[in-house]
């Protein structure tokens, strides 16, 4: 192989990260390495949705990458007029039917493990993955010098990268790092501005999730409304959960919300001087808890008749305290750029975390490819993905709030419209397409003289 135009160093493997690695390998004068802090790229996480707009990006990674997707989702993409999400209003004795969402293309749900599998089997040899590796912090020479960027992990080893990418989670090492260089020289209010997005903070959302038997459920209520195949969402004020079954129908998945209004309306809001109060509760240093059956279903427990049916299977559950990224400045600095959830982790009332990702991996891997950008160029490179890619998933993390708003009804949309007001929130996600920035991004790295600040 010719001597590559500059290294990149991709810290975190997850569905954002390894999409980028495959992307990037397109490019034979682009060196990767992939560093997860896990033992495996299979360990941590459970299952996801991708939207149709999504989906047309990963399509872009080839036919036989497409195919394997699908087999392991189990079902064919469709772009027809679906059924989506069946909504009741379920806080009262007895509840009543609200809307059905219904969307262009079909949503395409994976077991983490499974679409982190299919992405790694593509990456050639020339990408190295390393596991173990969780950053500490970087150092990132003078702009004006064109040396390595030297990475520091907690295990006391170190190596050096051209460009670094932070793909490493809401939890991120990459973002303070980045969030202390972009405040070097600012006066004391910006420079706390800037400082108040390195760490996440507790949205004011927590979650509820559990599994129940079907069999159990089967045995109570035959003919519950669950077992038709879709979801169904049980809506009430300041908490509502969604019920539908997995495994080929062996169990009910219930993932349940409870939304502190004051917090959740401020999650974005980037001054440092606004006191905000932490998650208490059963959570720990890692957000997550055990619950007993009692504990799980007590914000639910005015609920109408159908969906208690469901809580009574209920044997156990977890709680997750669930953490946004506050709205960042920037998402680039020098050759070091963040995407996912490290730039802009976001409530998952739109299950768009995961396609979020994907788009900044494959813009990313647009603009660093192009034969015109260098290792001189790669600072204007990052700026031109975080022109294009910021404002979006700016706004696509608040339509998501928005979308938890209105199923917890903390909004002033009266019942009768909730179901048009939610399908125009969410309907970037199947009738609009990455394609336009992605022409943007080359138009933009092309012509330089182009002013993107």
């Amino acid at each position: 192989m010719s001597t590559p135009k500059f290294r990149v160093a991709i810290c975190g493997g997850g569905v954002g990260g390894l999409t980028l690695a495959l992307a990037l390998s397109q490019y034979p004068d682009i060196v990767v390495d992939v560093y997860e802090a896990a033992q495996s790229f299979y360990e941590i996480g459970a299952g996801f949705a991708i939207w149709p707009r999504a989906f047309k990006v990963l399509r872009k990674l080839g036919h036989d990458f497409e195919q394997q997707l699908l087999q392991r989702c189990g079902y064919n993409f469709t772009e027809e007029y679906v059924p989506g999400i069946q909504h009741r209003k379920s806080d009262q004795a007895v509840g009543f039917h609200l809307f059905d969402m219904v969307t262009k293309g079909n949503q395409l749900r994976f077991h983490r493990a499974d679409f982190h599998g299919v992405l790694l089997s593509h990456l050639p040899p020339s990408c190295k993955t390393h596991n173990a590796k969780r950053l500490k912090s970087y150092i990132q020479p003078d702009r004006s010098r064109k040396s390595p960027i030297t990475l520091i992990f907690r295990d006391g080893s170190t190596a050096t990268c051209d460009v670094l990418i932070g793909a490493d989670g809401v939890k991120s090492a990459v973002r303070p790092c980045m969030m202390r260089e972009l405040a070097e020289g600012m006066d004391s209010d910006s420079k706390q501005s800037v400082l108040s997005c390195s760490n996440p903070i507790w949205s004011g959302v927590t979650a509820y999730r559990t599994l129940i038997s079907a069999e159990k459920l089967r045995a109570r209520c035959p003919d519950h409304r669950v077992f038709s195949g879709g979801f169904t969402q049980y809506l009430g004020k300041d908490a509502f959960f969604l019920g539908y079954p997995i495994s080929l129908g062996k169990y009910i998945n219930i993932a349940g919300f409870t939304l502190q209004p004051d917090l959740v309306n401020t999650a974005y809001e980037a001054d440092a001087r606004i006191p905000r109060r932490s998650f208490e509760g059963k959570a720990d240093s890692d957000w997550v808890g055990e619950l007993t059956a009692e504990q799980f279903v007590k914000p639910f427990k005015n609920f109408e008749k159908e969906a208690q049916v469901l809580l009574e299977c209920v044997e156990k559950g977890t709680l997750w305290a669930v953490h946004t990224v506050k709205t960042l400045p920037s998402t680039n600095f020098g050759r070091v750029a963040l995407l996912g959830d490290a730039a802009h982790a976001m409530l998952p009332f739109q299950g768009a975390g995961a396609s979020q990702s994907i788009e900044d991996a494959y813009l990313l891997a647009t603009v660093l490819g192009h034969k015109a950008t260098t290792l001189d160029t790669v600072p204007r490179a990052l700026a031109i993905y975080d022109k294009l890619r910021r404002p979006f998933s700016s706004e696509v993390a608040l339509r998501s709030r928005f979308n938890g708003q209105l199923f917890a009804f903390q909004t002033d949309v009266p019942l009768h419209k909730l179901g048009n007001t939610v399908t125009k929130n969410w309907e970037w996600a199947w009738l609009t397409e990455l394609d336009s920035a992605l022409e943007e991004a080359v138009k933009l790295v092309e012509d330089s003289s182009i002013n993107i600040s």
